[in-house]
């Protein structure tokens, strides 16, 4: 079970000085968030509070609480600095010079890195949107809104802005049902029958006519 309180019975903000945006808090924002990224990326979402935080940042939850504002919001600032790795990962392995891998060969260089080793982490954050969607909404929007620009950018230049999105979410969506199918089902060989479906269903979309 994630515990985002802070330990002490609080939850949410607390009645510390918050951070003002200078270049040191900044910088000290950022060195914070990236241990507390890499810890989420080890030891994932379970049992993840303020004091785990704390530790692995080697500081205390009242620094914390200065520059976050509160557990729920470094949790899903850590989730989203991990999305962001991620996706940097998946542009170098999608990227072979110039020219643009077909849709198609882009999915299957791209699974792996989806469900590399930061991927149970963020498959549990898919989990944990779903389990509590209020507080959590972040964690859903945030999916989207970091992966549907790189989705749309690898669509052939060409094509509308509406057949863009339709594929795009096409394939965000369908992507993410797989890696909820694998983690939950573990059924490796219904997965890879439906990614050959995705793939040939991207092959024909590609080679359809406007």
């Amino acid at each position: 079970m994630t515990n985002t309180s802070a330990d002490d019975g609080s939850q949410g903000r607390a009645g510390y000085r918050r951070s003002t945006g200078s270049p040191r808090g900044e910088a000290r924002r950022r060195e914070l968030l990236d241990r507390v990224t890499d810890d989420l990326a080890v030891n994932g979402l379970v049992d993840f509070s303020l004091r785990r935080a704390a530790r692995a940042a080697d500081t205390t939850h009242k620094v914390l609480l200065y520059h976050f504002d509160g557990a729920d919001d470094l949790l899903v600032q850590a989730i989203l600095k991990l999305r962001d790795r991620r996706i940097d990962n998946a542009l170098a392995a999608a990227t072979r010079g110039p020219t643009r891998l077909p849709l198609g060969e882009w999915v299957r260089v791209v699974w792996p890195v989806l469900v590399g080793a930061e991927a149970r982490v963020l498959d549990q954050a898919i989990g944990l949107a779903m389990y509590d969607s209020e507080r959590y909404a972040e964690l859903g929007r945030g999916a989207s809104q970091q992966y549907l620009p790189y989705l749309l950018s690898v669509c052939p230049e060409h094509w509308s802005d509406r057949r863009k999105l339709e594929v795009a979410e096409m394939i965000l969506a369908t992507l993410r049902g797989f890696l909820v199918d694998s983690r939950t089902s573990g059924d490796a060989e219904g997965v890879a029958a439906g990614f050959d479906a995705l793939v040939r269903a991207l092959d024909r979309e590609e080679a359809a006519e406007q």
